[in-house]
């Protein structure tokens, strides 16, 4: 096995080779000398060694068996390095990071087909982590940072920006990747918040109903509420009209604090309902 090896279309690999984007990244990941890392699909490894370097623990989350293999290989003899040969969307990252008492600065090039998911993997892990800064396909990158009543915000701006600030540090032409892909990337740096940016009540309700107003972009918020579980125990009307929020909007249109309030009240009704059937 060497780290030259073909990249795998099937695995939607695109290996950075550009030295200069390279420490461009280091240098936006601002790693902290007490601070663990974990790297998410090291691939070839242009980032990992400069990674091990400054950080007193090091955890890489390669999906290609071969490649984390070779990493093994080469890293063997760092103490401070651990190769999980393994899917990052399998892997218990609760656990993982719970580890040590120190938070987590999480630094990757995400593959473009599973970023969403990755991203949302690390929402349930924020109050683990420092910082992160991703690389991630540009139309992925500008939805996070969307405005209300746009098509490209959507459900990961919500979820996101609940729990951290994003801002973009730069961004990343095709020309920097083997293969180069046929989209611009950009790098952005997620700071997780201290307290959320809203009140939201339980965050799964909050989920459902963010997940929920998205289901259908076409149809109106009150039509997208009635699909949620939810729904089945409350009255969406009733909780639109509470909210003082118009169900013929689209649910693009409703700002984070809109989405607060929403979840809120749920959570109180499902709470009132949850307590009035155990007093029976």
């Amino acid at each position: 096995m060497s780290a030259t090896r073909r990249p795998l279309k099937s695995l939607g690999q695109n290996f950075l080779v550009d030295g200069n984007v390279i420490d461009k990244i280091i240098h936006a990941a601002a790693i902290q000398p007490d601070q663990p890392v974990l790297e998410i699909g090291p691939g070839r490894g242009a980032l990992t060694g400069h990674l091990a370097e400054r950080s007193m623990q090091l955890v890489l989350i390669e999906f290609d068996h071969a490649l984390a293999a070779w990493h093994q290989d080469q890293l063997k003899d760092n103490p401070c390095v651990t190769v999980i040969d393994g899917d990052v969307l399998k892997v218990d990252l609760d656990a993982l990071l719970s580890q040590t008492p120190q938070k987590w600065n999480v630094v990757a090039n995400l593959p473009y087909n599973i970023s969403t998911e990755v991203l949302f993997r690390l929402y349930d892990v924020h109050d683990r982590l420092a910082r992160m800064t991703l690389m991630l396909q540009k139309e992925v990158g500008d939805r996070l940072a969307a405005p209300p009543d746009c098509s490209a915000y959507g459900v990961t701006t919500v979820l996101l920006g609940l729990w951290f600030d994003i801002s973009r540090a730069f961004v990343v032409h095709p020309g920097s990747f083997h293969p180069s892909p046929k989209v611009d990337s950009v790098v952005l740096n997620f700071i997780p918040r201290s307290e959320a940016r809203a009140e939201v009540g339980d965050e799964n309700v909050f989920r459902s109903v963010v997940k929920s107003a998205f289901a259908m972009r076409r149809k109106t918020l009150i039509n997208c509420l009635k699909s949620a579980e939810f729904a089945k125990q409350i009255d969406c009307n009733e909780l639109l009209e509470a909210c003082s929020i118009d169900g013929r909007r689209r649910g693009e249109t409703l700002s984070l604090e809109e989405f607060a309030v929403l979840s809120c009240w749920v959570t109180k009704k499902l709470q009132a309902l949850s307590e009035k059937a155990a007093s029976k």
